[in-house]
């Protein structure tokens, strides 16, 4: 009688099961919002030493955030209106606009811990490279829709595409930003794959690219001393290994359950940037392994609806939706993928954000506008499949 009960309940259906006929993919909204919420409450926690110390007010951070939050969602709302086909048409303007900022912030930009990345914008830093991000592959998705053919068959057009991510390259590593390019050559060159590009262009790409980032590093000595140091951090814990010794304790406290919300001993600024780039070290101290496989597990089933997505919109030639559906998808897991394997000391220190969840409104602005794409390409892909149902039923009656 409960049961029935509650199954009679139109919300309560709504949450429990899955409605073919919706016009919009639920599971990536209620994906999205966990975690925001996981990410606000690991920013609040991680950053309470910080605040208090900078601020005098514990929750100064946890405040902001909050703040980044409700734009955020206010934003990603506005922006779910705007069609595919005006994504589209502004893909190159967008870029152009990019490109603009990008070397603004080389003149006018705000210098963090010697990195010249962000634009101050009064209550806001903009970061150019999270916006030159998502610019970049939606110029690609256009390109690949506009030049799909000559991709497949022309070297020319494989190569095309990689000229502006090399102008890109160029501004960002002159902040430095060498993750930020890591970032946007996979997930590009991912795109190039999946449109059908030559294996033997890919291969040879893929291996040019590892010597560039290669040479990049060898060439700075702050570089080598963060690949040194990630691969033996213990020779010198309190020097250029001091980072990473510092998020590999929170790590080992953490064991399988954690110490508890709020019980870090890590975040107490011993352990630096921790409700940034790090705050998945502090989520595995307080929340334990349990916490982290559950925070991945959120963003690998966000990943996943990103390629089947994809995938349904190239069957059916929505060439544009698929193509930015795989490369959203390839972008948050390889950026997941770093930030996590720098925490645990799997990958040299980059300063890379987890998607929704670290501190930053740049950041948070733009994951949640490509979520709100994936969405957007969903629903178009879906409300096209129901008027083709609609039509096919009208003509069976007739």
């Amino acid at each position: 009688m409960m049961g029935t009960k509650w199954e009679k309940i139109n919300v309560w259906r709504w949450l429990s099961w899955p409605d073919q006929t919706t016009l919009y993919d639920r599971y990536i909204v209620w994906i999205s919002l966990g975690l925001m919420l996981v990410g606000f409450i690991m920013v609040s926690s991680a950053s309470i030493p910080l605040s208090s110390r900078l601020a005098d007010q514990p929750f100064y951070f946890a405040i902001r955030q909050g703040i980044y939050l409700i734009g955020a969602i206010i934003v990603a709302g506005m922006m779910m209106q705007i069609s595919l086909d005006k994504w589209q048409q502004f893909s190159v303007p967008m870029l152009l606009i990019s490109l603009s900022l990008l070397g603004a912030v080389l003149f006018i930009g705000h210098s963090i811990n010697g990195a010249l990345r962000w634009l101050p914008l009064g209550i806001i830093n903009l970061q150019p490279a999270e916006v030159a991000k998502l610019s970049l592959f939606l110029f690609v998705s256009g390109y690949l829709v506009r030049r799909h053919e000559e991709v497949r068959e022309s070297l020319t057009g494989f190569l095309k595409p990689l000229a502006v991510l090399i102008v890109i390259a160029l501004l960002l590593l002159a902040q430095p930003d060498l993750g930020s390019v890591v970032v946007m050559f996979v997930t590009t060159l991912g795109m190039l794959f999946i449109a059908g590009a030559k294996l033997w262009q890919f291969c040879v790409l893929l291996f040019s690219g590892i010597a560039l980032v290669a040479m990049v590093i060898i060439t700075e000595p702050y570089r080598i001393s963060r690949v040194t140091s990630f691969l033996d951090p213990w020779q010198d814990p309190f020097g250029s290994g001091y980072q990473l010794t510092q998020s590999l304790m929170a790590f080992g406290r953490g064991d399988w359950l954690g110490q508890g919300l709020g019980n870090s001993i890590q975040k107490l600024e011993y352990l630096p940037e921790a409700h940034t780039d790090f705050v998945v070290a502090v989520l595995a101290e307080e929340l334990g392994l349990v916490g982290v496989i559950s925070v991945l597990l959120m963003i690998f089933a966000l990943v996943l609806r990103a390629l089947f997505i994809g995938k349904r919109c190239l069957e059916v030639n929505q060439l544009f939706g698929g193509f930015l559906a795989f490369g959203i998808g390839i972008w948050f897991a390889f950026q997941t993928s770093v930030n996590v394997g720098v925490a645990m000391g799997l990958m040299p220190t980059k300063g890379l954000t987890l998607p929704l969840v670290s501190y930053g409104g740049s950041s948070l602005f733009i994951m949640s506008t490509a979520v709100v794409l994936l969405l957007r390409i969903d629903h178009e892909y879906r409300l096209t499949a129901f008027e083709t149902h609609e039509r096919v039923t009208v003509h069976d009656k007739t």
